[in-house]
């Protein structure tokens, strides 16, 4: 398929305009054998969903309601210099996507401030980060500030008169006991950092405020937070908050004085620009309250407010913000947003978004603030009365699955969406806008879990979620039923549950029986009978430590699954041997089954040196070998991001590391490992930031670049059928790399030498978006361009592809099975209805102007290829190196081939017509501008202004352009003459019309070469909106509408012969008797010529 990623992007009101693409690199450790991948050369394709998900953090300009920074959960920073409408990515070339804080110098805005790492902390895919980075030039580049082990940020503040004095609040990893928390604080624009404020080694900053008049009193609140596989501990001892009086050099914790009692929870703060004195804390209790206010800058304290709904799920919420117009005006955001008008007393719910997170208020104007939510933000700039809403592509998808459809689908879940499933290949532009057409939402499920196609009937699609919820889906009556092994068990502690499932429980279908789905929570579960009943076929197959399995949550409890210990968290059933079944679970066991669950075997406990309590995220059997997996674990949640990736080729008896060459870093870990269903030792590997392939079974790994952000990897597969691989992010959707087939050569040998031209695959007749991709490999850099031509089964050159990329290494183009295209017309003289048109800004300096008219483009393309056999043919150098292609029928097309080569022949007339029909307007067009020239001379004619009326002050006109030069009135009569016979006899080709270059002057009717190119769409591709018909056969009225032009095209043509042959000689006999130059002119096309120019 084609691929149709670029180097840029952007959003506008929430639909794309550009692929999806970024053109960030990121190191790998070792170099594989065979010639060196181009970062172009594999170029990957966003396909959606095009949906928005969650925004972490906002900024704005203060004073410009033009500008805003937009930080995504784990998907970059995306900027707005409009108001909202058109978002771009700003941060794609660094190596962290997860945005926790943003901040723009309110002295000088140029200067802003990023803090990665997410600090919305509630589930274990949640994204850390590196660091903090700066720009000095409104996000054109970045640079790396430090702080790397901070983990997560969730805000930053920025001196209000001095840019280069900063403070960040850091939370930390969560996943261990560290040193890199607290406040941070530079002056010298980062380049060195000081830690201001430390509690203790499992303490973190969750807030900070600084009072806007007074920038040296700052209030800070401090959260104690742990997070590992088996629960989330919010709360102790080391919250609370502390206030600075000096700028951050000295702090004082607040105890007493109205403040609750520890133990707290997750605490935020805000000063009230408005009134320095009033300060508000909104701290996760127990049962002590929600907010407190204190009105004599933080000595003494009031619990104003008990409602529970500002601090519910704290370490996913817990913000707030005062109005920079009013003391009394305090905003929450929550899982709905809150405002209050007394403030703080009294809340109340307002639809400004749902599960919101972060909140920014322009300090020059109150009716101007943004707020962030789960599916993206709202911008008002009239006090919340009303508001834009934007959605970016930032989705957050847990894994991906694909049918064997042609063309095949993709299908997901979303973070904070429902699952989906959309088509692989993109559809068609609607008005030069990309939408989601295609794309089926909510098939049961959620937003979590798998959603997994039959593999014989992909109008069944089974899916899983939290809660201990399978579904299964049937797209012919678009309903969804409810099989679930057990009742649903939301708000559970484990321990009180029969039946663990995990918030992302695994689901599988076997290959041997489609009708056969195995589902996971500590046990596994089978059914056969589309969920009508289950059964248990294997043990408990977690540690079954009880001191694991408590209550989630700290301080009040959030048990939802996220955090579910010793749980099954991977089910894989092998390919090749019916009855093998491998399992891994979330606390680093491994297990097998040859008799479909009668019997299991843990195989962990021979891997030597493995640490404890690792997630296996993955387990991939190999397509080739039955005692052969794969297995990649990742250990962030127990404080060790180092990539883990395992194989053994003997059931487990013996493990192998293969991980060792991907890069170790804080986003190292492993997400997923897959293995090319057509290569053996082909692999994949998504990481916490990257994606990598390895053609030698994982002795080397690769970093893929191109076309991908920096967002976690969370699945891989190859659709066996297309050799497409398609990869699941978080952060960022889907994407697809078409034709790995040069991939799957690279692995099987390394050939060296100077050029190889990689064979093709079999490749579908897919319109639109079909094509070849065609590699090759350069050892040394050619002196030419490379060319690449196409031939049919005869021999005959249909295609050629000229100018392609010859850079060392691998290089790839594509053919998009269109022939070559007729030939166009170039208009090159003066229309008497528009004698200014060369002084058109879009004309200037051309000698040319194309035929414009609403819709066209589309159809100036040659005919699409038939089915059958092809070559490719690559010309480097004066060498030539073949490779066949086969192009197979789509099956979902029912024309024959008969009726297909139908319209391939009524194509190829189609075609050649235009052809003629241009060669002939062409060469008219060029002695018309003799005729110019020559009337211009005579004085007969103004020639177009060389220099635009603008820029002529003080030049003086010409006598060309004055009309002046030797004037000879007989001559130029008949000058004026032969020009209008030329006139008529050209405007029975086109009209008049289309010699304005208007594309919408809809004056007079069409003629020949407006015609054929509409037929040309009608019978082939399309146009405008004209839906083509390049699959079906030619209807009669096409085949019958084509007789009658070509009858028009033959008697313009005899009239074009007759004034070469008849008119013209005469006519320049005359010229040379006055001395002057002839009418150059080609004859027109005698039959030998014609027949020779028909073919492809």
């Amino acid at each position: 398929m084609r691929p149709t990623s670029m180097c840029s992007l952007s959003v506008k009101a929430g639909l794309f305009l550009g692929a999806l693409a970024s053109c960030g690199s990121f190191a790998y450790a070792q170099r594989p054998p065979g010639p060196r991948a181009n970062e172009e050369t594999f170029r990957f394709r966003f396909v959606g969903p095009r949906a928005g998900n969650r925004v972490a953090s906002i900024a704005g300009v203060p004073g410009d309601p033009s500008t805003y920074y937009a930080g995504a959960a784990s998907g970059g920073i995306w900027k707005t210099t409009d108001g909202g409408n058109r978002w771009d990515p700003i941060f794609d070339k660094q190596p962290v996507a997860a945005i926790g804080a943003i901040a723009v110098a309110p002295s000088d805005p140029s200067v802003i401030y990023v803090g990665t790492g997410e600090a919305w902390a509630i589930r274990d895919s949640d994204v850390m980060g590196n660091g903090v980075y700066v720009s000095t030039d409104s996000g054109k580049n970045w640079t790396h500030l430090g702080l790397d082990e901070t983990g997560r940020i969730g805000r930053i503040l920025v001196h209000p008169a001095n840019p280069d004095i900063a403070f960040v609040c850091a939370l930390g990893r969560t996943t261990g006991p560290q040193q890199e928390r607290g406040v941070y604080r530079t002056t010298d624009r980062g380049q060195h950092w000081e830690r201001v404020l430390f509690a203790d080694a499992n303490t973190g900053c969750s807030g900070l405020a600084m009072d806007p008049h007074n920038p040296r009193i700052l209030l800070a609140g401090m959260w104690q937070v742990e997070m590992h596989t088996w629960g989330e501990l919010s709360g102790g001892p080391g919250s609370a908050i502390y206030i600075s009086k000096d700028g951050g050099t000295k702090w004082t914790k607040l105890e007493g004085h109205g403040l609750p009692k520890p133990p707290l929870g997750k605490i935020d703060v805000a000063i009230a620009p408005t009134n320095p004195d009033r300060y508000f804390a909104l701290i996760q209790t127990k049962d002590q309250g929600a907010l407190w206010r204190s009105d004599n800058a933080g000595e003494n304290w009031q619990a104003i407010n008990y409602q529970r709904q500002l601090i519910g799920r704290a370490g996913y919420y817990i913000r707030i913000a005062v109005s920079t117009g009013n003391d009394n005006e305090v905003y929450v955001a929550n899982s709905s947003f809150l405002e209050s008008l007394d403030g703080g007393e009294l809340f109340k719910e307002v639809q400004w978004g749902g599960d919101n997170h972060d909140i920014w208020i322009d300090p020059q104007n109150p009716d101007r603030f943004v707020i962030t939510d789960d599916g993206g933000l709202n911008i008002t700039t009239v006090h919340g009365r009303g508001f834009h809403r934007v959605q970016l592509p930032i989705g957050q998808m847990y894994h991906v699955a694909v049918d064997n459809q042609v063309p095949y689908y993709v299908y997901t879940n979303m973070q904070d969406g429902p699952n989906m499933r959309g088509p692989s290949v993109a559809p068609p532009l609607e008005y030069g806008r990309v939408v989601d057409t295609g794309w089926e939402r909510r098939m049961g499920g959620c937003e979590s879990g798998f959603t997994l196609p039959d593999l014989t009937d992909p109008n069944i699609v089974w899916a899983s979620c939290y809660g201990n919820e399978v579904t299964r889906w049937d797209a012919k009556t678009k309903r969804a039923r409810s099989v679930s092994p057990w009742i649903h068990s939301l708000d559970s502690p484990p321990d009180q549950l029969k039946y663990r499932c995990h918030w992302t429980p695994p689901l599988a279908i076997d290959p041997f029986d489609h009708n056969t789905v195995y589902y996971g929570c500590q046990v596994i579960f089978k059914t056969s009978n589309g969920g009508q009943s289950w059964s248990v076929i294997s043990p408990d197959l977690s540690t079954q430590d009880p001191k694991y399995l408590g209550s989630s949550g700290g301080v009040v409890g959030d048990n939802l699954g996220q955090f579910y210990g010793e749980v099954v968290f991977a089910i894989a059933p092998s390919e090749i041997q019916q009855g093998l079944i491998w399992a891994g679970t979330n606390d680093g066991l491994i297990w097998y089954t040859k008799d479909g669950g009668a019997n299991w075997t843990n195989v962990a406990k021979n891997i030597k040196d493995i640490p404890p309590w690792g997630t296996v995220t993955r387990i991939e059997p190999s397509h080739f070998d039955a005692g052969t997996a794969y297995v990649s674990a990742d250990y962030h949640l127990m404080d060790n991001r180092d990539p883990f990736i395992f194989k053994t080729t003997d059931f487990g008896k013996t493990w192998t590391r293969i991980s060792e060459g991907l890069p170790k870093h804080s986003l190292g870990y492993v997400k997923t490992i897959a293995e090319d269903p057509n290569q053996k030792g082909l692999l994949f590997a998504g990481t916490g930031n990257g994606l990598f392939y390895s053609l030698d079974d994982g002795a080397h790994w690769t970093a893929f670049t191109a076309g991908l952000p920096h967002a976690p990897f969370t699945w891989a597969v190859v659709q066996k059928q297309f050799r497409d691989l398609v990869v699941s992010t978080y952060g960022r959707g889907i994407y697809i790399l078409d034709d790995i087939t040069p991939l799957e050569q690279m692995a099987q040998k390394a050939d060296d030498v100077s050029v190889r031209l990689f064979a093709l695959r079999d490749t579908f007749r897919l319109f639109p978006n079909g094509g070849a991709a065609i590699t090759y490999s350069l050892k040394v850099a050619p002196k030419a361009p490379p060319k690449i031509e196409i031939l049919d089964s005869s021999g005959a050159v249909v295609r050629k592809l000229e100018g392609q990329p010859g850079r060392i290494g691998m290089n790839r183009a594509e053919w998009n099975f269109l022939y070559d295209p007729p030939r166009l017309v170039s208009l090159r003289t003066t229309p008497p209805e528009n004698p200014h048109i060369w002084e058109e800004r879009r004309f200037r300096g051309s000698d040319s102007r194309q035929v414009l008219h609403w819709g066209i483009r589309e159809a100036e393309v040659g005919p699409m290829a038939l089915p059958g056999k092809y070559s490719v043919r690559l010309i480097v150098d004066g060498q030539s190196f073949t490779q066949p292609l086969t192009i197979v029928k789509n099956p979902n097309v029912h024309a024959g081939g008969e009726d297909l080569a139908a319209a391939f022949k009524l194509q190829l007339r189609i075609r050649d017509d235009i052809t003629k029909t241009s060669e002939a307007t062409n060469k008219l067009e060029w002695m018309r501008k003799q005729l110019d020239v020559i009337a211009r001379m005579l004085g007969g004619r103004k020639s177009a202004p060389s220099i635009p009326n603008e820029q002529r002050e003080g030049v003086q006109e010409t006598k060309e352009e004055k009309g002046e030069a030797n004037p000879d009135p007989e001559l130029l009569k008949a000058v004026e003459a032969m020009d209008q016979k030329m006139q008529d006899v050209e405007y029975a080709f086109i009209s008049r019309a289309d010699a304005l270059s208007d594309d919408k002057y809809y004056s007079i009717p069409e003629k020949i070469y407006l015609h054929l190119i509409w037929l040309n769409g009608e019978v082939g591709t399309g146009a405008g909106d004209v839906a083509g018909g390049v699959d079906n056969p030619p209807t009669d009225t096409a085949a019958a509408i084509l007789e009658t032009i070509e009858k028009d095209l033959a008697e313009a043509q005899s009239g074009y012969q007759n004034l070469i042959e008849k008119e013209l000689p005469a006519f320049n006999r005359a010229l040379l008797d006055k001395g002057i130059t002839p009418i150059a002119f080609i004859r027109p096309p005698q039959k030998d010529d014609e027949d020779d120019e028909s073919g492809g």
